[in-house]
């Protein structure tokens, strides 16, 4: 790939390439990816006899990766004066952001192969690694006697190449030496490659403390967004997310990726030399108040600008920028937002260049959803799935129309519905016929049928007739997915489609889990404490696949709570095998499959001790733990 890694005539390379500009076929010998780049140099229309530079625009001087390399450069830039040897540095686009040792007129400050061909810093930074080019390898003419080697910069959190450091000379032998005839005879690196190696990984030594200083930045103008007052407030940098929890209430996954795209977004603009109206953490003169809309379900825009309110009362703009104040808030619009509330986002820099961004989220005055009484419901829970859900739910149900709810066996769609209408007659079909019941939906009473896919195929017409005459009745239908449906079921699904509404299952909302054992545990028997959940119960609980969902936790909470005979708060070891050591990650063979049954039973029958249940199973507790960890990879 370089010419120290081949052994290629110094001579016949000058000759080839001679050959190669004058239109004429090079003779072999030429290394393969030499004779590629020359041949991109001409496809992209290089002169290779320009003589000096042609005037350019200099590179982005609020570049991060400059402003981190520049201590490192400037300790360095003063033992390059006077040699023959240039210290360069670029950015990712190849653009020279420092070079010392050069003379301006020498300064070429784009080295990308579409302005000069093939060179060190192109190749290192398409390989991810160092590179050498010597001499007659260069396509430009003016670099026939140049030997240069490059290093590419990588981000210390991705390992992805932000730039390139190269060291350039008078022509070498990459430590070798060169015959009378212009022949290589040995093949060393080259002699400024240590140099180059070590000025990298300097720079990036300093990439990643600053990114440290300024993951902390964020964090800090974070904290002072969200306030004493709990504000709702998101912080975004492409790597983290800081989400306060009346943010979380608000946001939908959704509406957060599309936050975080537009911070990324932000945070590339400044990379590229382009910050969004910041510089050093000082007010920008040209930046103004923005404000962010949020489209509702009726397809209204409620735009509303957020302002951060000070205890005199006055408003003033959200000042999150190193400490400084900036008003240079970013439009978007945000495809999933919460309803009833409105988001700013604000960037952050630090020392000349974004690196976050901060969202406000207000509620814009509009009303919310009804609250639902939990405890007639049994539906606890503040995550953002259920949330969306249920309020979904109590619109269509105050038209007092059909409502379809939909979801996984134990999921709450009974429980959800007869909140929603408390005075429904209940069919469960799974267990009676509809038969006559049918008939109250013509008094006016709400219906509620349970498991419509047990329905039999004759009340499964009737309710697609009484809905083909009476389209508005309030019936309501919970059901289970699973075996394809009839036709007829099928019919009726059809028809309600449009008003039905997908409950999450509990998998999906574990961060609900606390707040549901609130609400599940039964209150203590006489003489007896309260049941409570130890730390690492509770998140053994929260990765548990829950299959059952809120039923099989109910069930759980139950059994513990009229078969304990212990004090104190639940134990990971108290609970089922299966919740106690999690599920497996991957699919196990029928092998592991029957080894892990045997190792949960033997931890069970030893009441969790690992060095007994090892004993019993006849091999050593290494192993078990081994095994153990194997079925969690």
């Amino acid at each position: 790939m370089t010419t120290a890694e081949r052994p290629t005539a110094l001579s016949s390379l000058r000759r080839a390439r001679e050959l190669f500009l004058r239109g004429q076929q090079p003779p072999d010998g030429v290394p393969e990816d030499v004779l590629a780049a020359w041949k991109r140099a001409r496809f992209f229309g290089v002169r290779h006899d320009v003589g000096s530079p042609a005037p350019e625009a200099a590179g982005p001087v609020d570049s991060p990766l400059l402003t981190a390399a520049r201590p490192v450069l400037d300790r360095i830039a003063g033992t390059l004066g006077g040699g023959d040897t240039a210290l360069l540095l670029t950015d990712a686009r190849l653009r020279v952001l420092w070079a010392g040792g050069l003379a301006p007129d020498h300064l070429c400050r784009d080295l990308s192969e579409e302005r000069v061909g093939h060179n060190s810093a192109a190749l290192a930074l398409h390989t991810r690694r160092r590179a050498e080019v010597h001499g007659p390898e260069h396509f430009l003419d003016r670099w026939q006697d140049v030997s240069a080697v490059s290093v590419p910069v990588r981000a210390p959190e991705t390992g992805q190449p932000v730039g390139t450091v190269t060291v350039a000379g008078g022509l070498c032998g990459g430590g070798g030496e060169w015959t009378a005839r212009g022949e290589r005879t040995e093949y060393g690196p080259h002699p400024g490659a240590s140099l180059a190696e070590a000025v990298a990984a300097a720079v990036e030594t300093e990439l990643l403390a600053r990114t440290r200083t300024a993951e902390r930045g964020l964090l800090d103008a974070y904290a002072r967004a969200v306030g004493e007052q709990g504000q709702a407030v998101v912080a975004l940098d492409g790597r983290n997310r800081l989400v306060s929890e009346a943010a979380g209430r608000l946001l939908s996954p959704e509406a957060l990726e599309a936050l975080e795209r537009r911070a990324v977004a932000l945070i590339r603009e400044s990379d590229s030399g382009h910050p969004a109206g910041l510089a050093d953490g000082h007010p920008d003169a040209s930046a103004h108040p923005t404000t962010l809309t949020d489209r509702h379900p009726e397809g209204a825009a409620h735009p509303t600008t957020l302002t951060d309110r000070h205890p005199e009362g006055a408003a003033h703009p959200t000042t999150l920028t190193d400490g400084h104040p900036d008003a240079s808030a970013h439009p978007t619009t945000l495809p999933y937002g919460p309803d009833g509330a409105a988001a700013s986002l604000t960037p952050v820099s630090h020392q000349g260049s974004v690196i976050g961004v901060v969202v406000v989220l207000e509620s814009s005055g509009c009303p919310a959803p009804v609250a639902v009484g939990r405890r007639d419901l049994g539906l606890a829970g503040g995550s953002v799935p259920w949330r969306h859900a249920v309020g979904r739910a109590l619109e269509l149900a105050a038209s007092g129309e059909p409502l379809l709810l939909v979801g996984e066996r134990g999921t709450g769609k009974t429980s959800l519905a007869r909140a929603l209408v408390a005075d429904a007659l209940l069919v469960d079909a799974a267990e009676t016929e509809l038969g006559a019941d049918a008939d109250v939906l013509r008094t006016g009473r709400p219906l509620l049928v349970r498991h419509v896919e047990r329905l039999a195929p004759p009340d499964t017409a009737t309710l697609n007739s009484l809905l083909a005459a009476h389209p508005n009745v309030p019936l309501l239908v919970t059901y289970t997915p699973g075996a394809s449906p009839g036709p007829c079921l099928q019919r009726l699904l059809d028809t309600l489609a449009a008003r039905s509404v997908t409950l999450p299952a509990l998998r999906e909302r574990p961060d609900d889990i606390r707040e549901l054992l609130t609400f599940l545990t039964p209150g203590p028997r006489p003489g007896h404490p309260p049941l409570t959940w130890s730390l690492d119960a509770l998140r053994a609980l929260e990765r548990h696949p829950w299959p059952g969902n809120v039923t099989e936790l109910a069930h759980l909470v139950r059994t513990l709570a009229e078969h304990r005979r212990t004090t104190g708060p639940v134990r990971r070891s108290e609970l089922p095998d299966a919740v106690r050591e999690g599920p497996a990650p991957r699919p196990l063979t029928p092998m592991e499959l029957a080894e892990r049954s045997a190792i949960l039973d033997a931890l069970h029958l030893h009441g969790g001790n690992k060095a007994r249940a090892a004993a019993s199973l006849g091999i050593a507790r290494a192993t078990l733990y081994r095994k153990l960890r194997g079925y969690r990879d």
